[in-house]
């Protein structure tokens, strides 16, 4: 195994561990990053998909004792509405996908496209700082199957690459009555089981392109995903107990602008497709 591929693996794992739970889009640092390291082709877009499964581990890791408290009680009514908030939430999101993720990723899988959702998305994140909190929610066990729905409607945004899937469900819940701390664990919970899905799916149908040669460079990206996501959710949930989630809405704004001169700059010449 070539080195220099394990090194870029190493740091696109570190990237998606990082950003995966934090409203920034992960998708949108994985293409710029690909773009940067020349790493973007068909095998590198399977293994950016790949090392989710670290990231997500980590969530399931995080949260074990309430997963497993969930499973060991299903058919009590708080167990169950727990999970069928979660359905009801990943349900939107995965018919959209399999019925456009084709279209999507043809036209909005470049850098490009990303810059512009990721200043967009901040512009959204701090007009959903500034209004007026309504909270209905404190924490996840008080949602119901409405709350579901309408995060699970706003996390449809998050198919557009840049504009994050946490930073939809997260934002979307604080418009809908959940607090900041809800709408966050609630954001990690829904990425169980669409991560899961959305990777499984992708890999197997993308499947060609996988070679036991390539096991190394799997493995170190999905290792520091795993790592770098444990850390992220435990600072991340300190950080919203006692702030709002404005620092995230500039960064978007400031990484999105700079993309963007850059490229019209010519300083760096992003790819086009």
């Amino acid at each position: 195994m070539d080195w220099l591929i394990l090194f870029k693996a190493f740091l696109l794992g570190i990237i998606e561990g990082l950003t995966e739970f934090l409203p920034v889009s992960s998708t949108g640092h994985l293409i710029l990053a690909g773009d940067l390291l020349n790493f973007n082709d068909d095998k590198a877009k399977v293994f950016t998909v790949a090392i989710q499964l670290g990231a997500i581990l980590a969530v399931c890791w995080e949260y074990r004792e309430r997963l497993l408290n969930v499973v060991r009680n299903l058919g009590t009514r708080q167990a169950n509405r727990f999970a069928l908030n979660l359905l009801i939430a990943f349900l939107p999101a995965a018919v959209l996908g399999l019925l456009f993720i084709k279209t999507i990723k043809h036209y909005l899988f470049h850098p490009m496209p990303v810059a512009i959702a990721l200043i967009t998305g901040g512009i959204l994140i701090l007009w959903a700082e500034r209004r007026e909190h309504r909270i209905e929610v404190t924490v996840v066990d008080e949602m119901n199957w409405k709350h579901a729905l309408q995060v699970g409607c706003a996390q449809c945004l998050a198919l557009i690459p840049g504009t994050s899937r946490s930073g939809a469900t997260i934002i979307g819940g604080l418009f809908f009555g959940l607090s900041r701390k809800a709408a966050a664990e609630f954001s990690f919970f829904l990425a169980i089981p669409v991560m899961f899905a959305a990777t499984f799916y992708d890999v197997y149908k993308h499947r060609e392109f996988l070679h036991a040669d390539d096991l190394g460079m799997f493995v170190t990206g999905s290792i520091a995903a795993f790592v770098s996501a444990l850390i992220a959710i435990r600072g991340f949930i300190r950080y919203v107990s006692n702030h709002d989630f404005a620092v995230f809405a500039w960064y978007r704004i400031g990484f999105g602008l700079i993309v963007l001169f850059t490229a019209y700059s010519g300083l760096v010449e992003w790819s086009a497709d």
